[in-house]
């Protein structure tokens, strides 16, 4: 069984842009997913079980599993130690930036953290497509934290005409770079965009739940469905070559903000498959042994906004191996131990992991 580490996703936004009731969202849809949310005040978290107001130091459970702390900046990496125990199993943890810190220092304090429990989740900035140019002309540095966003959700979309909306988009697109964009209401995004959702015990996939029904409609009686996404999966037997993966990963699209899964490597490394945690520009492998007795598949999805699916696939099944005279050769593994965490690499490959990328303390992002 694999046991990947905690994903710390950022969520950013300036005043009005709609942050809070994205991340309310994510805690009502939470269902059997374990949240941990760290804020600089509990007033603005509008959840029922919250009724005493925050103080800097403070954790409340939500009562469905997730916890929430107000902290400051400062004491992050304390409580990414206390959010990463063991017996609190949660699944994904959530820092709201608003009041903390610009969100470049909270993403490289996530990155700088040595704590081997969490892992970066990407930088999601949520701007309000109503009030976008004037968001702009009163902080101008938003251009600035949506060059370094992962995801930008293009909140409030059902407040403007089409035509706005689609200028909102191309400007933020520009300014984003190869960040994918996905417009919504209500902050109303899948949380499986950003996380594994978990699925409990006895729900089917991708029924309606009580937080569905309950929150799903306005008091208008208009439906807000979530955000549009794309997703891509791949299953092959057939090994991966591991300099043509990582020229994929290296090269890969706009738009594509998730890449999960296992990669089988064939002979450039037997013992072990690879698990792949990519986000925006940031990469990770986790080698562990292939599980006795199952099939060695490589097994990917792709997620993003605006993907050409049929060309990714293309891509992907360019970096199969092709046959016994396209087998790697042990050097082919070190572009991919670059994106291993020190201490993880197979015994056998530490030696040639530090001599490709030196005291492995890069922050993988390419």
């Amino acid at each position: 069984m694999s046991t990947q580490p905690i994903p710390v996703v950022v969520l950013a936004g300036f005043l009005g842009a709609g942050k809070t009731t994205l991340l309310n969202h994510l805690l009502r849809s939470a269902r059997g997913t374990r949240i941990g949310v760290m804020v600089n005040d509990f007033g603005d978290i509008g959840i029922d079980a919250m009724t005493v107001a925050g103080q800097v130091g403070s954790t409340v459970s939500l009562g469905n599993g997730c916890l929430c702390c107000a902290v400051d900046a400062s004491e992050l990496d304390a409580y990414l130690e206390v959010l990463t125990r063991p017996e609190l199993s949660l699944d994904v943890i959530v820092i709201e930036a608003s009041g903390l810190a610009e969100p470049q220092e909270l993403v490289r304090m996530v990155l700088a953290s040595e704590n081997r429990r969490a892992v970066y989740g990407g930088l999601v900035e949520v701007v309000d497509a109503a009030g976008f140019d004037a968001t702009r002309e009163r902080h101008p540095e938003i251009d600035r934290h949506l060059a370094l966003a992962d995801l930008v959700v293009v909140n409030k979309a059902d407040r403007v005409s089409g035509e706005a909306l689609r200028e909102v988009r191309a400007t933020v697109a520009a300014l984003a770079g190869r960040a994918a964009v996905v417009e919504t209401a209500h902050g109303r995004i899948d949380p499986e965009l950003l996380f594994d959702r978990v699925v409990p015990e006895g729900e089917i996939t991708g029924q309606m739940s009580i937080e569905d029904i309950l929150y799903g409609e306005d008091a208008d009686g208009h439906a807000h469905p979530h955000a549009a996404y794309d997703t891509v999966s791949l299953a092959t037997a057939v090994p991966l070559h591991p300099r043509r993966l990582m020229a994929f990963l290296d090269s890969r699209p706009e738009g594509l903000y998730r890449i999960k899964g296992f990669v089988d490597l064939g002979a450039a490394d037997p013992e072990n498959r690879y698990a792949v945690h990519a986000v925006g520009r940031f990469l990770r492998f986790y080698p562990e042994p292939w599980p006795a007795g199952g099939e060695r598949l490589s097994q990917l999805v792709l997620i993003g906004s605006g993907v050409d699916a049929e060309a990714l696939r293309k891509e992907l099944a360019a970096c199969e191996q092709d046959g016994p005279g396209d087998e790697p050769d042990e050097r082919a593994l070190w572009g991919v131990l670059r994106y291993v965490p020190r201490g993880e690499e197979p015994p056998e490959a530490e030696s040639e992991s530090e001599s490709e990328s030196g005291d492995g303390t890069e922050s993988g992002e390419d």
